[in-house]
């Protein structure tokens, strides 16, 4: 006998139960216009609208999410961030990249996604390599010249000169390093053009920038001009941080440091309450895409936590 699903009398299906309702948008202040995504043009199918991830080691917590932008939702065009982490096996510690390729740049969703993928196989390779600090300029220029060989292929082997490389693949970069150590993990990172980085104090909500930034009180001056690979500023901008019990590293584009601002407003009280334990990568993927009226750009964000006291992996 075959059973029947159960359902109405008629042999109508049951309406979905109430965790089946599909997530709505978290709207932070005033909500940005509500609509169906559109897909990005033919040639930008391989880079989805939305990307998440998320694991543990016996030291550290990782979880990463990106989010394409309503401004790129509803033009059609791809996400051009990007993020990627790995973990670094016999030493245990945690390689992470963070892009957001350049507007301007015709490719720059590629450009991002690849800046990120050559940062982290350049420091995995350092890793295993003799002990000390990492050489930053090393895995940057590694990078950049990755850049030039997807140009290069692109143009049918015309060397390309450094404005053609930037016209097709521009994209900011932040990328580093989380080593395990006995007195509470230690965070190195370098950066290049606008992306940011944050430490997140879990228990009063509070963040500070690692690096100066374009909206908070930091800031100078607000300029658009932002520095990107191919170039590679010698030095390249760095920072270090340890890690204590209750910090959180957090890595992130401007699509998500621009709302945040300086963390006193409804965004860095929206994170601060989402982070203060790591999150199921999905969430943290939900909680990205809140919709706040004229913040339109892409989101990534990654963090990083070292293992509460008492917490077994």
């Amino acid at each position: 006998m075959t059973p029947r699903a159960a359902g109405g009398p008629d042999g109508t299906p049951p309406p979905p139960p109430a965790a089946a309702v599909p997530w709505r948008r978290i709207a932070v202040g005033v909500p940005g216009v509500e609509f169906e995504p559109r897909p990005p043009r033919q040639p930008a199918f391989d880079f989805p609208d939305t990307e998440c991830d998320g694991w543990s080691t016996a030291d550290l917590t990782v979880r990463f999410a990106s989010v394409r932008g309503a401004k790129h939702r509803y033009y059609r065009r791809p996400r051009q961030d990007a993020a990627r982490a790995a973990l670094h096996e016999p030493s245990g510690t945690v390689a992470f990249a963070v892009a957001d390729g350049v507007s301007a740049a015709t490719s720059s969703e590629l450009g991002a996604i690849e800046a990120c993928r050559a940062a982290l196989a350049r420091t995995l390779h350092l890793l295993s390599g003799p002990p000390g600090p990492l050489d930053f300029q090393d895995v940057a220029r590694h990078a950049a010249r990755r850049l030039w060989q997807v140009a290069r292929w692109r143009l049918n082997g015309k060397e390309p000169d450094p404005a053609e490389v930037a016209r097709l693949y521009a994209t900011t970069l932040v990328t580093g390093v989380v080593r395990p150590d006995p007195a509470g993990p230690v965070a190195e990172l370098c950066r290049i053009g606008d992306s940011g980085a944050w430490i997140l104090e879990r228990p009063n909500g509070r963040y500070h920038p690692l690096f100066p930034s374009k909206t908070g009180s930091d800031a100078l001056l607000v300029h658009n001009e932002v520095t990107s690979l191919p170039d590679v500023p010698d030095p390249t901008e760095r920072a270090t941080v340890r890690l204590a019990p209750e910090l959180t590293l957090l890595v992130g584009t401007d699509g998500f440091g621009d709302p945040l601002g300086d963390g006193d407003g409804p965004v860095g009280a929206l994170f601060g309450d989402t982070l203060a334990r790591p999150p199921a990568p999905l969430w943290l993927a939900h909680v990205l895409d809140f919709s706040r009226e004229t913040f339109d750009d892409d989101r990534t964000l990654l963090a990083v936590w070292p293992h509460l006291p008492g917490r077994t992996s």
